[in-house]
């Protein structure tokens, strides 16, 4: 179900009763996320069917470009050894760079869903537990909360929760905040428009008013900065900290 209040779209939950399941809740999070798996499971088929070795079309060109970068940056910032990342920093930026561009055909990101950088957060926050844990065993782990004295065991604790919630609350911050900006421009413009249209005399005033003559143009603009730049930008900084992060687990 959708409300609309003072020009702002909210999007309510609505729960689905299925027979073995009961109650499901279906967001339009969910909706829109599953949108975005298609579209990159989708492109990643379309690019990478009919391979050659030679003479190879434009197509495969770009295939392989978004391979070398993928593996350039996943070993520049991690090292040899970290080479099976590669799959997963590349599906982590390729699903956030999606989400977070997806928004210019008028469909809510689901990273504007706090619930979303939170997933991707703990699964990250996982990884990097499971590295420490490799790196200096579970004991060594645990004795790390300890260090340099044990009276900052909570604080060391503490810290160490710290890295998902910061991820995920950045990366949410970012992006909502710039579709609130938006938001808000396109209501002031609306309001400026009618007001400026509205001191023409007579009918022409009462109906030129009523046209938001100001929302075109401007905010496209402001588009290029809050979807196009700031969301690739926001997921090229969740990778970089994902890829620093376990690398750092990996010298503890």
């Amino acid at each position: 179900m959708e409300l609309d209040i003072s020009g702002a779209r909210i999007f309510l939950e609505t729960p689905i009763e299925l027979p073995v399941l009961g109650k499901l809740v279906i967001s339009e999070t969910m909706i829109v996320s599953w949108l975005v798996l298609l579209i990159i499971t989708g492109l990643c088929i379309w690019l990478t069917h009919d391979l050659k070795e030679e003479n190879i079309s434009k197509k495969q060109a770009v295939a392989e470009l978004i391979v070398e970068t993928a593996n350039k940056f996943v070993i520049g910032n991690m090292g040899e050894k970290f080479r099976y990342m590669i799959p997963f920093v590349a599906a982590l930026f390729a699903t956030s760079a999606v989400s977070n561009l997806i928004g210019l055909v008028g469909l809510r990101s689901p990273t504007a869903d706090l619930s979303t950088e939170a997933a991707w957060a703990v699964l990250v926050f996982i990884l990097i537990t499971a590295q420490k844990i490799r790196t200096s065993g579970f004991g060594g782990y645990l004795k790390g909360f300890t260090t340099p004295i044990p009276v900052m065991t909570p604080f060391n604790i503490l810290s160490e929760l710290a890295t998902p919630v910061s991820m995920a609350c950045r990366h949410f911050g970012n992006i909502l905040s710039g579709i609130v900006i938006n938001a808000l421009v396109y209501g002031a413009l609306a309001v400026a428009s009618s007001a400026l249209l509205g001191l023409l005399p007579g009918i022409v005033g009462d109906v030129l008013s009523k046209i938001p003559v100001l929302d075109v143009g401007i905010p496209a603009i402001l588009s290029v900065y809050f979807d196009w730049f700031s969301g690739l930008m926001q997921a090229f900084i969740f990778c970089m900290l994902t890829t620093l992060y376990i690398a750092n687990a990996a010298e503890s």
